[in-house]
């Protein structure tokens, strides 16, 4: 009978002690967000915009607002420098996406990414405030070197499917690897984990299942049963990408970041950069090779 009086003498004490706390989370003044990237045989890409705050309502005005327009964006592989142009584009639901790369009409702006080679990237804005960053496309070392599937294992729907592929890791710590998928010729997607390093594979062959990547947008895919299956009938394109450790810290951590988010027991995550002057975002580099495989109907 005492130890019950006790019981509830801690009950009350404990729902007394509640109180609400009222957080006021001050506006944030707008950063730079940079989205770069460079691939072998392949422009570089450059996407602007400034930061929102964390608690906007955010609106297609709002985010096409938010795009950085009359930049001087220029990269340099140390030999050649260019100047990057700015484009539009139109997608089906009629938003404009807006985007810096090389001028294709002037054969002498033209430059593609070359393995084993650093690039520079320079950015000025109307303000005159300038950023810079620079992204490695690393030599082509740990490689796919074959695909296949088979039917999901302990799966009552039996159209679904699991993409296997056989991998070499070279002796000696530091190859970084990013991975995506493209199915009947969509966009390639990464996958919910796409960035790795060779800690554990160090110098192995290894077989890994590959699950198939998604449109960080959609929060319904991640959720769904049917996440990371590929399907009869799919057609996919399986890119495999070399990269630097700035752009695995970047992508490892921003994901790690996108994982947590939602959860109040996550630990609070950096995401790190690699562009200056306090800016947000990544330039990075891919070196990049593409195997493809059809899973029949």
């Amino acid at each position: 009978m005492k130890s019950k009086h006790l019981y509830l003498s801690f009950i009350v004490l404990f729902f007394s002690c509640e109180r609400t706390i009222d957080l006021k989370v001050n506006t944030q003044p707008a950063k730079l967000v940079v989205d770069a990237s460079i691939e072998n045989n392949k422009a570089p890409l450059v996407v602007l915009s400034t930061s929102l705050n964390y608690f906007s309502n955010i609106t297609p005005q709002e985010l096409s607002a938010s795009f950085v327009h009359n930049a001087i964006v220029t990269i340099s592989d140390s030999t050649n420098t260019i100047q990057l142009v700015e484009y539009n584009y139109k997608d089906s639901s009629g938003f404009q996406l807006y985007y810096y790369t090389v001028d294709y009409t002037n054969a002498s702006q033209i430059l593609l990414g070359k393995f084993n080679t650093t690039y520079h990237l320079n950015i000025q804005l109307p303000d005159s405030s300038v950023y810079t960053s620079e992204t490695t496309i690393p030599p082509l070392r740990k490689t796919c070197d074959s695909l296949w599937w088979v039917p999901a294992p302990n799966n009552p729907d039996t159209s679904r499917c699991v993409l296997y592929g056989f991998f070499h890791d070279p002796p000696g710590l530091g190859d970084y690897v990013r991975y995506f998928t493209s199915v009947n010729g969509q966009p390639f997607y990464p996958g919910y984990t796409s960035a790795f390093d060779d800690a554990v594979t160090d110098g192995t062959d290894y077989t890994f299942q590959i699950p198939q990547g998604f449109n960080k947008n959609d929060t319904v895919k991640v959720s769904s049963d049917d996440y990371g299956f590929f399907h009869h009938g799919d057609s996919i394109t399986f890119k495999f990408c070399d990269i630097d450790k700035a752009t695995f810290d970047f992508w490892r951590t921003w994901e790690f970041a996108y994982q947590s988010n939602g959860n109040p027991f996550s630990q609070p995550v950096k995401v790190i950069g690699n562009i200056s002057n306090n800016a947000l975002g990544a330039f990075c580099g891919y070196a990049a090779q593409y195997s493809s495989i059809v899973i029949p109907k």
